[in-house]
């Protein structure tokens, strides 16, 4: 059936579904080619351990990996991920936390667990899990220095940051890396359990990563080497589609453009509107017309002659076919044929001379009508 419908369909028609075929085929195979590579150039959240702009976390993620650390990616909201106490979550420039997350990360510190929160957005967290006096301002701390000697700075002598905010006032919390009386960097017991609180999140992105001694301040928050390490990323928007919407959008959009397509297609292979077909097909008009409208000239003119030339020369025409006869053949010759056709004499005269008379007209039409009919 397919088949004979593409056969059915004009040329145009079939290129135009042709390009549509072959412009989603193509999305679909970029797509394809997404999701197998990673994606087809730097993106995402910002913090995301996704991430492969300058702001995401994608090299830290991929460091912690390469020194041995298990990595993990929590798409699910932190109260419902089932957090370990020999994890270190990572939750950097969150979205928003919500009370039940909270709660589910301060058992988690309690227990054992080991806590890196960065960036701005993460300040309210912090300040929630240290029961307050912990304050956030924006003003810069481009390179920071180690300011006590504890295992989050070892071995470290710069830290060089995007400036977008410090601590102005660490509250419980102990300064570790600061510059003046700006501190980038603190951390804090609870329990068994440790928060290192970034004020800013950009000496662990990809932009900063290598930068001074970045990365090796990003190797030593995340606890002893081996430890597996868990990235909050339901944060970034992550593992909260449903339903539609957990569909890639570039597949959304070649479902969309294979609709058109088929819109188009239907469109092409539908019946155009217009005027509606007549129930009968129109016929010649009768004879009783022709023989009325001749009738009508006849009376009008007063000249059969004239009205009836046209007649007798497609007679004779008819004739010479029938006979024969050549082009240039004279009456005499078409005369022998009309009498070889079963013309009556009266109808063979009326042939090859003026009408003068209404018994001369209804003569030539009685031969015309016997040579239109064929051989008696």
């Amino acid at each position: 059936m397919i088949v004979e419908a593409w056969r059915s369909m004009r040329p145009g028609a079939r290129a135009a579904v042709v390009a549509v075929v072959l412009v989603i085929g193509l999305n679909l195979l970029v797509e394809g080619v997404t999701v197998i590579t990673g994606g087809s150039g730097p993106g995402g959240p910002t913090s995301s351990s996704y991430a492969t702009a300058d702001d995401g976390l994608a090299a830290f993620a991929e460091l912690l990996s390469r020194r041995g650390h298990t990595v993990r990616q929590l798409r699910v909201p932190l109260d419902e991920a089932g957090l370990d106490a020999a994890w270190t979550v990572v939750v950097a420039d969150p979205d928003g936390v919500s009370g039940e997350e909270a709660q589910a990360l301060a058992s988690f510190v309690g227990s054992g667990g080991r806590l890196i929160a960065a960036g701005r957005r993460a300040a309210p967290l912090v300040d929630g899990l240290l029961a307050g006096g912990m304050e956030w301002d924006a003003a810069a701390v481009p390179a920071a220095r180690p300011l006590v000697p504890v295992a989050e700075v070892a071995g470290v002598t710069t830290v060089e940051s995007a400036g977008a905010g410090h601590w102005s006032d660490a509250g419980p919390s102990l300064p570790v890396l600061g510059s003046g009386d700006r501190v980038l960097a603190t951390v804090a017991s609870t329990g068994p359990g440790r928060i290192v609180a970034l004020a800013d999140a950009s000496p662990l992105q990809n932009r900063l990563l290598a930068r001074g001694d970045n990365a090796a301040f990003a190797l030593a928050t995340v606890g002893e080497p081996g430890r597996p390490v868990a990235f909050a990323e339901a944060q970034h928007g992550y593992g909260r589609e449903t339903g539609l919407g957990a569909v890639p959008s570039r597949w959304r959009r070649a479902v969309a453009g294979g609709f058109v397509a088929a819109v188009v297609w239907m469109w092409s292979r539908a019946r155009r509107l217009g005027p509606p077909d007549e129930v009968e097909r129109d016929q010649a008009p009768p004879r009783r017309a022709y023989v009325e409208a001749m009738a009508a000239a006849l009376a009008r003119t007063r000249q059969p002659d004239l009205v009836v030339a046209g007649l007798q020369e497609r007679a004779r025409r008819r004739l010479a076919e029938r006979a024969g006869a050549r082009p240039d053949a004279s009456d005499d010759d078409l005369r022998r044929a009309a009498g070889e056709a079963g013309l009556a004499p009266d109808e063979v005269d009326a042939l090859f001379r003026p009408a003068r008379t209404d018994a001369d007209v209804v003569a030539v039409g009685r031969a015309a009508a016997h040579l239109a009919e064929g051989p008696r």
